[in-house]
């Protein structure tokens, strides 16, 4: 046998055994692959490949795959170890963890300054990761949905009367409760359905932000119109098993970490770019966007009070008074 030949096929060998030795994570989430979930999702695994050396591969699985298409089983599953990684809405997690619903009580946050004052470190936000903790996951960065904006594809919705009679698809209990507050017929319905049953009528419309959902999943192909209600927040979390991360060590655990927050940051930054620049954009695709009057958002904020009551009694009162201390201090 040639030296080449002999080189060549020791370097295969080695490059083989190296791929071989190399730990694959699995991360799922709910939404497609076009979305800044996915981005973000990606940007994680890139700069853990990178840090680790090529020791950790992490593979990003969209629309809930590795639940069976079921967003809210993948917390559960990840707090189990059936699941490496995820990453999820907060109200994605109430069926498991219910004190998640602070984040989405209806009309709690004005701006992006109050939500970055809960989601900070040391923020109220903790409180909920020690909770998952407790299930069995270990949050490793908050990321962002955004502000849930309404669509539908029956008339401008303009007040609280234009909800009523229109059957709209949600994506946890605590939107059932709001929905019926507005005296619409709410559809609980995984995201994998939705895009089908709204270009089938089955539903007339949904409720996502713009930036992170109605963009990048074509939501605009299949409803007229919208309205910047900003009737709630919805962030996202990676989140690693407990089991996983306890198999690791401290500078393993660090980088993790460090991957996360970077990742999240970014996907932040990325969904807010999308969303600012999104109005104009539904404009020009043929939406008909309706931007409500202060005193037209209070007349929201007033019909769904009765769920915002419910829930935060749900949630707890410390809980709620942590988020609405750091809201006020950000004004």
């Amino acid at each position: 046998m040639s030296f080449a030949r002999w080189a060549g096929m020791a370097l295969a060998t080695a490059l083989s055994l190296g791929t071989a030795s190399a730990e694959t994570l699995r991360l799922s989430h709910n939404v497609g692959d076009g979305t800044t979930w996915q981005k973000g999702a990606e940007k994680f695994g890139e700069i853990v490949a990178e840090r680790s050396g090529g020791d950790i591969d992490v593979r990003v699985f969209p629309n809930a795959q590795l639940a069976g298409g079921d967003q809210m089983r993948q917390a559960d599953m990840v707090g189990r170890g059936a699941l490496d990684l995820v990453v999820t809405s907060a109200i994605n997690v109430t069926p498991l963890v219910p004190e998640m619903a602070v984040f989405s009580l209806p009309y709690l946050y004005d701006n992006y300054e109050q939500v970055d004052a809960t989601t900070a470190e040391g923020g109220p936000a903790d409180m909920l990761s020690e909770i998952l903790l407790e299930k069995g996951i270990v949050v490793l960065a908050w990321g962002e949905n955004g502000f849930r904006e309404v669509t539908n594809n029956t008339r401008p919705i303009k007040s609280p009367e234009d909800m009523k009679g229109l059957n709209m698809r949600v994506a946890g209990p605590m939107y059932i409760d709001v929905m019926n507050a507005l005296g619409a017929n709410p559809q609980q319905m995984q995201w994998s359905e939705t895009l089908t049953a709204l270009q089938q009528g089955v539903v007339d419309g949904q409720e996502n932000p713009i930036g992170a959902v109605i963009i990048p999943q074509q939501v605009y192909e299949m409803q007229k119109y919208l309205t910047t209600w900003h009737y709630s927040y919805d962030p996202i979390f990676l989140g690693i098993s407990k089991q996983k991360w306890d198999s690791y060590d401290a500078e393993t655990q660090t980088m993790l970490r460090e991957a996360a927050e970077e990742a999240m940051t970014w996907q932040r930054q990325i969904t807010r770019e999308g969303t600012a620049e999104g109005i104009g954009f539904l404009r020009d695709k043929g939406m008909e966007v309706y931007e409500p009057t202060p005193e037209e958002l209070a007349a929201f904020r007033e019909a769904t009070q009765p769920a915002f009551d419910q829930w935060a009694e749900r949630v707890g009162p410390e809980i709620v008074g942590a988020f609405q201390t750091a809201i006020d201090g950000a004004n």
